[in-house]
């Protein structure tokens, strides 16, 4: 009897103690509900993406920039830095480098015939200067800008990392501090050259027959031809613009955001590329293309048959200045029929 006394206390005590614990887990799981998906509550990568176009953490340094984590924006502007500016470098700087080499193989330079002994002044002293001031410069940062584009693929595999990083060095130095000189040099070659490169009638016929580059003699023209004009235009205003997007490069985040920096260096780079590409249709017609241009910004002066060739307009101008005025007659002097 009492044996089974003692058994069935036993087996209550047991089922007492499974119902504690059972009640115990019940109030903890509706404390702590445990979801079916762990990642339900979770904000997905692509949700932020969406509404904020950027994925961004907290910090606790001042520049408030560093937060951001990812931007897809940031993908687009590598790629159009990577690929579509190489594209476009490629095709313009080598496509106008063997259009003017198979331009010279086939025509040679434009010639004005036999020398006269006389020569006229074409270019002041500071003319010439400021003109080598901005080609030094110029130089200096299209040899610069093409290493940032093109150093990685195509020079640092031939002279290795350290060489390259030297060179690399140099090059963002020079870049930086040589377009303060530049900058100087385009707004003074605009200052020095826009009277006489506004358009004009003859520009219009200069350029109808090409400018004699492919038969029929030269047109006339002013001290600036219709394609001397357009090269000062894509001089000043490639100049304005390399600068403008460039000093947002040189100066970052004064007012600016990093979508703002992104276009800048777009801007910056493809300008470059164009504006490398032009000078170098300038710096042909200056040397091998026009026989005689590049005296005049050595010595800045011209032989006069040069001029009568390739300025007629402007020769006739000059020429007349020098001619002496007539003097007026004299207040009674008789007149005959």
């Amino acid at each position: 009897m009492w044996a089974l006394i003692r058994q069935i206390r036993s087996i209550l005590g047991t089922l007492l103690m499974m119902a504690f614990v059972a009640l115990a887990l019940s109030a903890s799981a509706q404390q702590r509900p445990t979801p079916d998906n762990p990642i339900a509550n979770e904000v997905h990568e692509q949700q932020l993406l969406d509404q904020l176009h950027r994925i961004q953490g907290r910090g606790s340094i001042p520049d408030v920039k560093s937060y951001v984590l990812e931007q897809p924006a940031g993908r687009l502007w590598e790629t159009y830095h990577e690929v579509y500016l190489h594209w476009i470098a490629a095709i313009a700087i080598f496509g106008i480098f063997f259009l003017l080499a198979a331009y010279y193989l086939w025509h040679g330079s434009i010639r004005f015939g036999k020398r006269s002994g006389k020569t006229m002044q074409r270019f002041t002293a500071f003319e010439r200067f400021v003109h080598w001031m901005t080609t030094v410069c110029f130089v200096t940062l299209a040899l610069s800008g093409l290493n940032i584009t093109f150093g990685k693929k195509l020079i640092l595999p031939l002279v290795g990392p350290d060489a390259f990083s030297t060179l690399a060095q140099f090059a963002k130095y020079s870049h930086n501090y040589l377009s303060f000189p530049f900058t100087l040099g385009v707004v003074l070659m605009f200052i020095l050259w826009i009277a006489s490169n506004l358009p004009t009638r003859a520009d219009v016929e200069w350029m109808k027959q090409g400018g004699g580059m492919f038969g029929g003699g030269e047109p006339p023209a002013w001290k600036f031809n219709a394609g001397e004009k357009l090269i000062f235009w894509i001089v000043v205003t490639g100049g304005a613009l390399a600068a403008a997007s460039g000093y947002v490069l040189l100066f970052p985040f004064y007012g600016t955001t990093v979508a703002n920096m992104q276009m800048a260096e777009i801007a910056h780079s493809t300008v470059g590329m164009l504006y490398i590409a032009s000078m170098l249709v300038h710096t042909y017609m200056g040397t091998l293309g026009t026989e005689g241009a590049f005296e005049s910004m050595v010595s800045g002066k011209v032989d006069t048959n040069w001029a009568k060739v390739h300025h007629s307009l402007w020769y006739e101008q000059e020429v007349a200045k020098q001619r002496p005025v007539a003097a007026p007659p004299a207040k009674g002097a008789s007149q005959t029929a």
